[in-house]
């Protein structure tokens, strides 16, 4: 069995990592020459996962042709943003039964579409094999091999369950969820709440203000998600609340250090600039403040976030105008989300589920 990990970020280092602890034919795909040549010669990737030795059973090249020419199963860990462009270059590789699998957290900005929409879109063949796993994983951790559980979504279960053996380690444990709207919105959005988490942080606020946040914050992430289509029960799972608690609440998280950077004054493109390594939740604020108005969904977290990303707003106005909104009833979230059970929110499960 030949795998890929198509990007050497620490997300993709660390999988490949852990692909490499299981599999004897493990291809790490990394853009740059150079750093190909360092990952090469030291078995480690000291930009991106410093720390993290990787198995010999890892090959590591620049060439895509060579990463995944051949390869069964192929996972999909580039920056949101290159997510189409790859996908599309990955075409000429595919197999008749390569399974794709979209490690990456995020929405494409202009078509605000999720990352499995895109690839099957690029690879319309293998539509029907395209599986999302997330969940609360930082790179550091599964790294080291601290005990580390994720979610698998696919519409085909037996596509879901051939990721789970996959990736199934006594360090890695996977779960398996019908849900793939759920699970992509669920890791997309959280990066949002991580830079309100953060901000609060760099503000003095405590635990109270934080908590708050973050149930509010996952209130908005299902209301979004049950419009589009997703289970609400997605949300309370690993690639919901337990990727939530875990980006809002680590010294590892990127979008919670860059709401430190914004509560500290600086813009966007400054972090971005001063930041080695993609902050998705500053597309995703954008790619959600879009999709709550399509389809009529308030998200007043998700809003100054987006005023103070995009408009320049003051975060202590931000916090001040969430704090003064018109006053409402936390069980008026409850009667909502049941009416829209009872309306029947559709859920893409395949029928083999």
């Amino acid at each position: 069995m030949q795998i890929a990990v198509i990007g050497a970020g620490s997300w993709g280092t660390a999988l490949a990592a852990i692909l490499g602890q299981k599999h004897q034919n493990v291809r790490l795909w990394v853009r740059s020459s150079e750093l190909s040549g360092q990952i090469q010669i030291d078995q480690e990737n000291k930009k991106y996962l410093p720390g993290c030795t990787l198995p010999p059973s890892i090959r590591v090249t620049h060439k895509l042709g060579e990463a995944a020419d051949g390869s069964s199963l192929i996972v999909l860990a580039t920056p949101s943003h290159a997510v189409r462009q790859t996908a599309a270059q990955l075409a000429s590789y595919i197999g008749a039964e390569t399974i794709i699998v979209s490690a990456t957290k995020g929405l494409e900005l202009d078509s605000v579409k999720r990352m499995s929409e895109i690839v099957a879109e690029e690879l319309p063949a293998i539509a029907g094999r395209i599986a999302v796993l997330s969940g609360p994983n930082h790179a550091e951790e599964v790294a080291l091999r601290q005990p580390t559980a994720t979610v698998v979504a696919a519409h085909s279960r037996l596509v879901a369950e051939y990721v789970q053996d996959t990736f199934m380690l006594p360090n890695f444990r996977v779960y398996t969820n019908p849900d793939i709207i759920g699970v992509e919105l669920a890791g997309a959005l959280k990066n949002i709440i991580a830079l309100g988490a953060g901000i609060a942080d760099g503000l003095g606020f405590g635990d109270n203000a934080k908590s708050a946040l973050m149930t509010r914050g996952l209130a908005e992430i299902t209301r979004l998600g049950m419009a589009m289509g997703a289970n609400a029960l997605t949300f309370a799972g690993l690639a919901g609340i337990g990727d939530l608690i875990a980006t809002c609440t680590s010294m590892h998280s990127r979008n919670r250090r860059a709401g430190l950077m914004l509560a500290a004054g600086k813009t966007a493109d400054q972090i971005q600039a001063e930041t080695s390594m993609v902050v998705e939740g500053i597309r995703a604020t954008r790619a959600a403040y879009q999709l709550a108005s399509k389809y009529h969904v308030d998200m007043p977290i998700t809003d100054q976030l987006y005023q103070v990303l995009y408009q320049k707003k003051s975060p202590r106005d931000a916090v001040l105008e969430l704090m003064t909104r018109s006053r409402t009833h936390e069980v008026e979230e409850v009667a909502l989300h049941r009416a829209f059970e009872v309306r029947g929110s559709k859920i893409e499960i395949g029928r083999d589920w």
